[in-house]
């Protein structure tokens, strides 16, 4: 799997207390289930860049096998509070991405990550809804308006920004760096 049990082991001692001593919050022990239950698809790795096992701060890479965004590759963070699951995980897209629903700081418009969070969702209900965001870009809830406007008006031109910014180009003045492909 994700080495997870490792994780488990390395960060939990025998009476629930994590390794640094200090008992683990309701947040991170349903983290520790919803992760241990991930059914991700062949296009979505997850990846725990903390050398120290910190399951509360992870990365996502969705590397889209259809639609505009296929054979690019874009990392998502993901920084869970010890509220979780009663607040929803902070998630940012790392890689500068021509998106009508990802502005180029990164923020993401999915209402599931705002307010239509509920205590049932979890972590894998966020990737799936991140994957339909590349498969299914919203031009009606945008972030980067301009891009919506051209998905809405002129979705040929909208597959060529997508490619020409997935390939480090310029969009609209924009510039993109290579390495999304």
């Amino acid at each position: 799997m994700i080495g997870l049990f490792k994780v488990k082991e390395g960060s939990k001692n025998a009476n629930g207390s994590s390794a640094s001593g200090k008992k683990q919050s309701a947040g991170e022990l349903r983290l520790h289930k919803d992760i241990a239950e991930l059914d991700l698809p062949a296009y979505c790795l997850i990846s725990f860049p903390d050398e120290k096992y910190d399951l509360m701060n992870f990365e996502v890479t969705i590397k889209p096998d259809e639609g505009y965004y296929m054979g690019g590759a874009f990392v998502f963070t993901f920084r869970v509070s010890p509220a979780y699951p009663h607040a929803p995980p902070k998630v940012t897209c790392k890689t500068k991405v021509y998106h009508p629903n990802i502005d180029f700081e990164g923020n993401v418009c999915l209402n599931i990550l705002h307010e239509d969070w509920k205590p049932v969702l979890n972590v894998n209900t966020v990737i799936y809804g991140l994957v339909h965001l590349f498969t299914e870009p919203n031009h009606e809830d945008p972030l980067n308006c301009m891009a919506a406007k051209v998905l809405r008006y002129n979705p040929k031109q909208f597959e060529t920004n997508v490619k020409t910014a997935m390939s480090g180009g310029y969009v609209g003045g924009t510039s993109f760096f290579p390495g999304c492909m």
